[in-house]
């Protein structure tokens, strides 16, 4: 197993992972009954994308020798009315200038291993995925 989750009341829930036993809590989002105090199911689905492009890229980047610290992926996730879902997740990068500075191939190779992680190969592709590498020239 992976994870344990609880319903609270409240429509928050509870998520323990097992191997390190940290938690998160979960609220459903104000346009939806809830609180919004917590992420919600559906900002963690979006929030997971650039989690998972920035750890794979931190993997190639550790391979490369290369100090990915400072990276960000700033995300927006859409909601679609009917049914209810995620529609589309837009994801803005803000660069370190070391990463500015490398090379155009090394900069390809990590923009690459990005857009290929795991969470991305797992969305269904009606869900629009925009990626806006700002100032990243290739």
């Amino acid at each position: 197993m992976t994870s344990v989750v609880e319903y609270q009341g409240d429509l928050r829930t509870r998520c323990v992972h097992l191997q390190s036993q940290s938690a998160l809590l979960t609220d459903a989002p104000t346009d939806n009954q809830g609180k919004g105090e917590q992420f919600s199911p559906t900002d963690l689905l979006a929030t997971s994308l650039a989690s998972c492009m920035l750890t794979v890229m931190g993997i190639k980047a550790q391979q490369l020798h290369i100090n990915m610290q400072g990276f960000t992926l700033s995300v927006t996730k859409i909601m679609a009315a009917n049914p209810r879902r995620v529609s589309a997740i837009e994801l803005t990068a803000s660069i370190p200038e070391t990463i500015q500075q490398l090379d155009t191939s090394t900069k390809e190779v990590l923009k690459k291993t990005g857009e290929s992680c795991p969470v991305i190969k797992s969305l269904h592709p009606d869900i629009k995925i925009t990626i806006e590498w700002g100032e990243w020239t290739t």
